[in-house]
């Protein structure tokens, strides 16, 4: 069996916008109905969220028949984490809080088999269709999509550095922690935080990297659209959920007094 491959991250090469939704719901069923939705990537998300690398595992099974992409951001950048989400199966993942070029490399390394990285060797594994893969741990690397998160005013600072890193092929903003890293948490469409992320999103762009960014704002998310972002997620799941929910709620309140 050939190495699967990562259609997502052909993607973002070819220069091609990708748009996506946040998956912190740690049920399969709920990650395969917005499989079916639309959306050109699916973040599964252990960061913030109740899930760990055992939850991701269904989750990724339940979208693999549908033409979406899953993307698995690890609790942190850890190369246990990530080692168990690769072998997993996930072929791209966001890497939390990276700060600078060191913290990007050892993101890479954690993904990559000797002598490339750091990344254990095990052979049966849903990542090898459990050995079917015969040149799995020479060529995994070609296919996995290593995607790092700047969201700190620091971090910002670092993004040609980090961008000069070999094996990162994305840079994504956090806007959340940029903005309570910039002195306005709970802010993240704060002008100040908003003239950081497109400034950062043109810079990405210019250092040859796709740029990818996730807010609940739509002015926030044309704008970084127009700024030349990549992939941009533009939902959550659990957002989506409760916002209809709601909205339904009133609506039939005040229809029936």
């Amino acid at each position: 069996m050939d190495l699967p491959r990562n259609a997502f991250k052909a993607a973002l090469k070819d220069g091609r916008k990708q748009i996506g939704m946040w998956v912190s719901i740690p049920d399969s069923g709920v990650a395969e109905l917005l499989a079916g939705c639309g959306y050109d990537w699916l973040l599964i998300d252990t960061e913030h969220s109740a899930m760990g690398a055992v939850e991701t595992l269904p989750l990724m099974q339940a979208v693999a028949p549908y033409p979406v992409s899953a993307v698995v951001r690890p609790g942190w950048n850890d190369p246990v984490e990530i080692k168990k989400l690769l072998d997993s199966g996930a072929q791209s993942l966001l890497i939390p809080y990276v700060q600078n070029a060191e913290e990007a490399a050892a993101a890479v390394a954690a993904t990559r088999y000797p002598p490339l990285g750091i990344r254990g060797m095990a052979g049966t594994t849903r990542a090898t269709r459990y050995g079917a893969v015969a040149d799995y741990a020479t060529r995994a690397h070609e296919e996995i999509c290593v995607l790092v998160q700047v969201e700190t005013a620091e971090a910002l600072g670092n993004i040609e550095a980090i961008a000069a890193v070999e094996g990162v092929d994305g840079i994504f903003i956090g806007p959340a922690d940029l903005a309570a890293s910039m002195g306005y948490p709970g802010q993240g469409s704060h002008p100040e935080v908003k003239a950081a992320v497109i400034d950062a999103v043109k810079r990405i762009t210019a250092a040859g990297l796709p740029a990818g960014f996730l807010s609940l704002d739509p002015a926030m998310l044309d704008a970084v659209n127009e700024a030349g972002g990549q992939f941009i997620a533009v939902d959550v799941d659990m957002v989506v959920l409760r916002r209809e929910a709601a909205a339904k709620a009133a609506l039939w309140r005040e229809k029936i007094g």
